[in-house]
C-alpha cells in the first residue's frame, strides 16, 4: 500500500510553543524586555538625539553631565548622548546581517549534508573543520587588508568566520530529526530535496537552530565591537559603540560616561540575546527530555 501523508503522524504536539516557553521563564522575559529596549533605542534613538551625532563644539570638550549635555561631551565637544543614541544601529544591524548570512550559508550546507549523509556529509564536515582550524583574527586581517573596513566587508568577514560554526550546529540539529518517519515518507512520495529540507527538516530543527542563532548573534555583536575597538571595524567619525569606547578610554578619568555608557550598551545587547538563547535551549532540552523529537 502506498504511503501517503496520513500514514505518518505529523508534528502534532500539545507541548507549549517556543514563544510561550520563552515567556514562561524569567531569563526569557528579561531577555525579551532588554532586547526590545535595545531595538527601541536603535530605531528611535537617532530621531530623538538632541544634537547631530558628529556636530563639533556643541559644548566644552570633555565636559561632565549637565542640563545641556546629559552625558557630557567628548574630546571634540560632541554630545555623548546623541552619539550613543545614534550608534546602536551598527552594533546591532551589522552583526545581525552577518549572523543571518552565516546561518544561510553554513546552515544550508550543514542541513543538506546531514540529509544526504555518506560522502557528502563527510566532505562538508571536513570543510567545516578546515575553516575552524584557521584563527578567526587571521581571516579578518586577510579579508580586511584586501577589501577594506567598509560595513559590507565587515558583514562578509564575520559571516565567513561564523559560517562553519553555524553549519555544524544546523547539521547536528538536522541529524536529530532526519531519521524520523515523516522524512522517510516524504522521500517515498518523491518530494524534492529542497522540499524535504524546507518543509520537513527545517521546521522540526528550528527550535535548536533559533536557540543557537541567538547565542551566535551575541558572539557576533561582541566580535564586531571588538573589531571596531581594535580599529579593524568602524572608523572615525562613526558613532559605533565599540569605536566610542576605544576613542574615549584615554579620557575616562575626565568624563567616564563617554566610555561607560556605550560599553553598557554593548553588554546589554549581548546579555539580552544570551538570555533569549538560554531560554530557547532550555525549551529544546525539555522537549527532547519529554521524548519529543519533532515540533
Amino acid at each position: 500500500m502506498a504511503i501517503t501523508a496520513i500514514d505518518v503522524p505529523r508534528r502534532i504536539s500539545r507541548r507549549p510553543s517556543a514563544w510561550k516557553a520563552v515567556l514562561g521563564t524569567a531569563e526569557g522575559r528579561v531577555g525579551l524586555c532588554l532586547g526590545l529596549l535595545i531595538v527601541a533605542i536603535v530605531v528611535v534613538g537617532p530621531l530623538i538625539a538632541p544634537y547631530g551625532p558628529n556636530a563639533l563644539g556643541t559644548g566644552p570638550s570633555l565636559a561632565g553631565p549637565s542640563s545641556a549635555h546629559l552625558l557630557g561631551t567628548d574630546e571634540l565637544g560632541r554630545d555623548v548622548l546623541s552619539r550613543v543614541l545614534a550608534g546602536g544601529r551598527t552594533v546591532l544591524l551589522a552583526p545581525l546581517a552577518a549572523t543571518v548570512l552565516a546561518f544561510l550559508i553554513g546552515g544550508t550546507s550543514g542541513m543538506f549534508a546531514a540529509y544526504r549523509g555518506g560522502l557528502v556529509d563527510s566532505g562538508v564536515s571536513r570543510a567545516f573543520d578546515l575553516f575552524l582550524a584557521v584563527p578567526s583574527l587571521l581571516i579578518v586581517l586577510v579579508v580586511i587588508t584586501r577589501v577594506g573596513t567598509s560595513w559590507p566587508a565587515i558583514v562578509i568577514v564575520v559571516a565567513i568566520v561564523f559560517s562553519p560554526r553555524a553549519g555544524r550546529i544546523v547539521r547536528g540539529a538536522t541529524q536529530a530529526v532526519v531519521g524520523n518517519d515523516y522524512v522517510a515518507a516524504a522521500r517515498l512520495r518523491g518530494e524534492s530535496v529542497w522540499w524535504v529540507l524546507g518543509r520537513e527538516l527545517l521546521p522540526n530543527a528550528a527550535p535548536a537552530i533559533i536557540a543557537n542563532f541567538c547565542l551566535y548573534l551575541t558572539y557576533s555583536i561582541i566580535f564586531v565591537s571588538t573589531l571596531s575597538f581594535l580599529g579593524l571595524g568602524a572608523q572615525p567619525p562613526s558613532t559605533d559603540w565599540g569605536l566610542m569606547v576605544a576613542t574615549s578610554r584615554e579620557y575616562i578619568s575626565v568624563n567616564p560616561w563617554a566610555t561607560v555608557v556605550p560599553a553598557l550598551g554593548i553588554g546589554s545587547m549581548a546579555v539580552a540575546f544570551t538570555l533569549l538563547g538560554d531560554a530557547m535551549i532550555r525549551h529544546v532540552s525539555r522537549r527532547i527530555g519529554a521524548g519529543g523529537g519533532d515540533v
